[in-house]
């Protein structure tokens, strides 16, 4: 997730009302309102998801996750 808005280079912190395009172009809540659509590609602004775990979440479901990707259902 980008840290800062493209159009005034605010600092958008992780738990802020943040506005992402499908690719991820990323605004803050008061320049999204003003463009309406992402000024780089005229697509949709939706609201950017928040993270809901940690670093330490992420590396303790890492091996989990791994182990479905190799051997299919997590044997």
């Amino acid at each position: 997730m980008k840290s800062t808005c493209e159009t005034c280079t605010a600092p958008l912190r992780d738990d802020a009302e943040v506005f992402i395009c499908s690719y991820e172009c990323t605004y803050c809540s008061t320049c999204s309102a003003g463009h309406g659509v992402c000024p780089n590609c005229a697509g949709e602004l939706v609201r950017r998801p928040r993270r809901t775990t940690g670093v330490a979440e992420i590396a303790r479901r890492a091996p989990a996750r791994l182990r479905r990707k190799v051997w299919g259902t997590g044997r």
